[in-house]
């Protein structure tokens, strides 16, 4: 994991403040925010958290950035209702009805605010693959690290549960998986060498405390 870097992160189109070219970020700290567009704790916790840090640190030397990915819920989590997102602040599917819910939406079913930093959309793919026991294996070790610790009833369970999520699954986001993401919100950041420091699940309140690490080295 640790030998990922900046310029492992995929990003097939770029909906606002893009194109961007990652590599040329060396020399700042990076944290990639990722995000589905039908993930209403992507809206109510990570993506606003984010938008903090960009406000707080970007004169300091950190540059955020928005990466929309798919892993669930094809038919919501597209290019096109990212691009809606970016163009008109108009949130979809789960997001629309939780954030309505909790009274986070403004005239027109749109958010009360808008991401102040550059967006694009994970490269996502067709999977054609076939699901072999090989490849739901490596699936598992590389998401689920302690899967080696487990007794085998619990592994067989598992290894089961795996290769029916495979087999369900018709797309493959490069960069989710390139970095074994659990599911969003996740967070990815690089210190100031483009190198690989840190990726999270969740844990809002986790960013801020590894931003002002990377930040502080030099």
């Amino acid at each position: 994991m640790n030998k990922l870097s900046l310029s492992d992160i995929s990003v097939d189109t770029w909906v606002q403040n893009g194109p961007v070219d990652i590599v040329s970020l060396v020399g700042s700290v990076v944290l990639i925010e990722v995000f589905q567009v039908n993930c209403p704790g992507c809206f109510i916790y990570s993506l606003p958290r984010a938008i903090q840090l960009h406000e707080t640190f970007h004169n300091k030397g950190l540059v955020v950035i928005g990466l929309a990915t798919a892993f669930e819920d094809y038919d919501k989590n597209t290019l096109e209702n990212l691009q809606l997102l970016a163009d008109t602040g108009e949130v979809i599917g789960e997001t629309y009805k939780a954030l309505g819910q909790h009274g986070l939406l403004v005239e027109d079913n749109k958010l009360q605010w808008r991401l102040p930093f550059a967006v694009g959309m994970d490269r996502v793919t067709p999977e054609t693959e076939p699901v072999t026991d090989e490849k739901v294996l490596s699936y598992t070790r590389q998401f689920l690290p302690e899967f080696e610790n487990l007794i085998d009833e619990q592994k067989k369970a598992v290894l089961a549960q795996v290769k029916q999520y495979m087999g369900q699954k018709t797309m493959r986001a490069e960069t989710f998986e390139r970095f074994a993401l659990q599911g969003t919100p996740s967070c990815i950041l690089f210190d100031r060498e483009g190198q690989l420091k840190d990726v999270s699940f969740g844990q809002v309140e986790h960013k801020q405390a590894m931003v002002e690490q990377c930040l502080a080295q030099t």
